[in-house]
């Protein structure tokens, strides 16, 4: 697609969850923590401000003046310090519109960001950020319209809190759901909802089972799920694009390696992220007109479920591993 209005893509910034890890041994895979852009319809979307987004800003340099979205799914450390980092905040000229769920503690997004900046934990305040930063409190449940792109949210099981983000446009869902915690009696009803049909799962998959329920160093209440229930969630909510995200910072390259081809036997279409993915998805209308009317896709475009957009990789590749540059 040529047309910048006619594409959605998601590109992964940083996939890594509680801190960074750079490293000879996450070389492949990437050491940073959350930040994901999704590209829509000419709008730029960020989730989550992990470490990812200093390397984001960076690209960000060559497109000011800019105008991005910011959405946070909460704001534990590997989710936020990338935040006074990103030097296009810095700049006028730029514009943020920032969003976040009010904390338990009654905390707004920006207090909360305002304050990891504070003396004598970081040497500048936020208020010395030149860009316009436009502040927006969200409720669980509320949505978001920018423009024809729907932005809806719903609460995870997450200590103090956590919103998963579903986002809509042309027919093509992606859906931002990281961190959470699955339930053990149930799959969770939110995170059904948020994956529903979704051409694009990112799904925080922190641990294997074996890790979650070890008797020596167990990670129940730790807040986090795995691979094994991403899978659960991906086949009962008719997911295309299966996507696991949140890497624990103790697992390598080699074990990130396993993870993706246990989850590809049980799930083929999946992919375990790494810095620098970009997937791109089609809306149903151009996939239409590519085939001369049929909406159902073709060889070239990958699709299942009810669904009749189309998912394909960038031409992207892990460092030292070549992927097809076509899911």
């Amino acid at each position: 697609m040529s047309n910048i209005q006619d594409q959605f893509t998601v590109h992964f910034w940083g996939v890594r969850g509680s801190i960074a890890c750079p490293g000879a041994e996450t070389v492949r895979y990437g050491g940073n923590t959350s930040c994901v852009e999704m590209r829509i319809g000419g709008h730029r979307l960020i989730f989550d401000g992990g470490t990812g987004l200093r390397v984001l800003g960076q690209t960000l340099l060559r497109e000011m003046p800019l105008e991005a979205y910011m959405f946070f799914t909460h704001s534990h450390w590997d989710h936020i310090q990338g935040f006074p980092f990103c030097v296009p905040a810095f700049i006028r000229g730029n514009r943020f519109h920032i969003y976040g769920a009010i904390a338990p503690n009654g905390s707004t997004i920006e207090q909360r960001l305002n304050d990891q900046m504070l003396h004598p934990n970081f040497p500048v305040p936020l208020q010395i950020m030149g860009a316009d930063l436009e502040f927006n409190d969200i409720e669980v449940g509320e949505s978001v319209q920018i423009d024809d792109i729907l932005v809806e949210n719903a609460l995870l099981n997450h200590p103090g809190e956590a919103v998963g983000y579903r986002v809509s446009w042309r027919g093509c869902v992606a859906s931002y759901v990281t961190d959470t915690e699955h339930f053990p009696d149930r799959l969770d009803e939110n995170v059904l909802w948020l994956a529903h049909e979704a051409d694009v799962l990112i799904y925080d998959a922190t641990y294997t089972d074996e890790e979650y329920y070890s008797e020596r160093s167990s990670k129940v209440g730790w807040g986090h799920s795995t691979w094994q229930e991403a899978v659960k969630i991906a086949e009962a909510a008719n997911v295309k694009k299966l996507v696991i995200f949140h890497h624990d910072p103790l697992h390598s390259d080699d074990f990130m390696d396993r993870v993706k081809e246990k989850t590809a036997e049980r799930f083929p279409n999946s992919l375990v992220a790494w810095e620098g993915l970009e997937l791109s998805i089609t809306p149903p209308e151009l996939v239409a007109d590519a085939n001369g009317g049929d909406r159902n896709g073709s060889e070239a475009h990958h699709t299942n479920g009810s669904s009749n957009s189309s998912l394909e990789s960038g031409a992207i590749a892990m460092p030292e591993k070549q992927v097809s540059a076509q899911i």
